[in-house]
């Protein structure tokens, strides 16, 4: 699977090398070429940043290892205000004939971006767990 990355450099960069090698064939194999090596480069920093990430979840420091499950509390928090305690509360204030005041919305598209990201990063650590990967 190619990433945004790949897909948005490798056109620009096979424009360039169709000008220079008049070659169809030698333009071919460097873009193969290239190709591997974006992906190659991509890979090499997606795997730096899980080596990265498995160092802070060990962290004994709160403040080095615990920004994540406090970003998951936070996500959640706000879900749960937005789909049960917001309802709830217009609800209750209906019930008593009270205008309901504006309460706090949120960007429910940036919320739930973090979250699901949120949500796979723990289903991945779940699977290592189920595995005996992780202690």
């Amino acid at each position: 699977m190619i990433s945004a990355l790949v897909s948005t450099l490798l056109p620009i960069v096979s424009g360039v090398i169709d000008r220079l090698v008049p070659d169809t064939n030698a333009a071919a194999g460097a873009k193969r070429e290239l190709e591997k090596a974006l992906i190659d480069a991509e890979t090499a920093g997606v795997l730096g940043q899980l080596e990265i990430n498995k160092i802070e979840a060990a962290h004994r420091s709160i403040w080095t290892s615990g920004w994540r499950p406090f970003v998951g509390w936070c996500c959640g928090a706000a879900l749960c205000y937005h789909f049960v305690l917001q309802p709830i509360i217009i609800f209750g204030l209906a019930l008593t004939a009270t205008v309901p005041p504006d309460l706090p919305a949120f960007d429910m598209e940036s919320l739930l971006t973090i979250l699901l990201g949120m949500l796979g990063l723990s289903g991945m650590r779940s699977f290592e767990k189920f595995k005996g990967v992780a202690k």
